[in-house]
């Protein structure tokens, strides 16, 4: 399973060595790579994470991660991968069963970078391997909270899943979906109680406002022929996709009482 650096920013990368299509991945794990910060302070930032959300009685927000170096991404772009983190009930090692935070998330898997799942982990899980220790927190409204924790722990969840994936995929159409277009159907999901695909991308073809993806027509074709995690079939026009940047902008805008916050070491 990939844990994924980036849910778009690999194809960013890409497009600045289009002619190595081998480095081009939004994997965030390899086999033998040596992750960048040492456990310890891994832990100890995951758990720090954890506190700030619990001080402030968060059941469930969006946490994003920071997959490459601030260097290496798009102007006005900042965190790569997005998904939920969600206070629950925590099976141990041991067989104990303790309060905590777990993160759900959209994954490709290695062996086929078009396609994707959802996989459940944890905090540490989730910052490991990242390029720099920072958390990008959106922490909905309590009554989205709930609308949220409702769709999470129903077959609604699974059923918004769309596993065919493209780093790019557009938030408004079908077809394609990445992690950051993941979290935005959801939470749409949550606000207007309905897992009706069709009426959730209406809502965001109204409402939300995506990022677009600023890349030569030569390189993004380049990027869909040489490598299977990029697709533009499901973009009709100029291609755009959805950021966590771009979903916090919505929330803020739409959701009363929500509020965005960063954790650093």
């Amino acid at each position: 399973m990939r844990l994924l650096f980036t849910c778009f920013f690999g194809f960013w990368f890409f497009c600045s060595t289009a002619w190595a299509a081998a480095g081009f991945s939004s994997a965030g794990s390899f086999a033998g790579e040596t992750n960048r910060f040492e456990a310890e302070k891994i832990i100890a930032f995951a758990k720090k994470v954890e506190q700030t959300l619990a001080a402030k009685g968060v059941h469930v927000a969006i946490l994003a991660r920071m997959g490459r170096p601030l260097s290496e991404m798009p102007p006005g772009m900042h965190f790569t991968h997005a998904a939920f983190i969600v206070y629950s009930s925590i099976q141990t090692a041991d067989g104990r069963t303790l309060p905590g935070y777990s993160i759900y998330n959209l994954y490709q898997y290695d062996d086929q970078p078009d396609k994707s799942r959802l996989v459940q982990d944890f905090p540490v899980d989730f910052f490991s391997g990242v390029a720099q220790l920072e958390a990008g927190i959106l922490i909905p409204s309590a009554e989205l909270q709930q609308r949220l924790l409702k769709v999470i722990a129903s077959s609604d969840y699974k059923k918004l899943h769309e596993p065919r994936y493209s780093v790019i995929a557009n938030p408004f159409t079908q077809g394609r979906q990445n992690c950051t277009e993941f979290t935005l159907d959801v939470i749409n999901s949550a606000i207007y109680q309905t897992t009706d695909i069709h009426k959730l991308k209406e809502v965001a073809q109204k409402y939300f406002v995506a990022q677009a993806v600023e890349v030569n027509p030569f390189k993004l074709m380049l990027g869909s022929i040489f490598s299977a995690e990029v697709a533009t079939t499901d973009h009709p026009g100029k291609p755009v996709t959805a950021t966590f940047e771009r979903i916090s902008d919505y929330l803020m805008k739409y959701d009363q009482n929500a509020h965005l916050l960063k954790v650093l070491p």
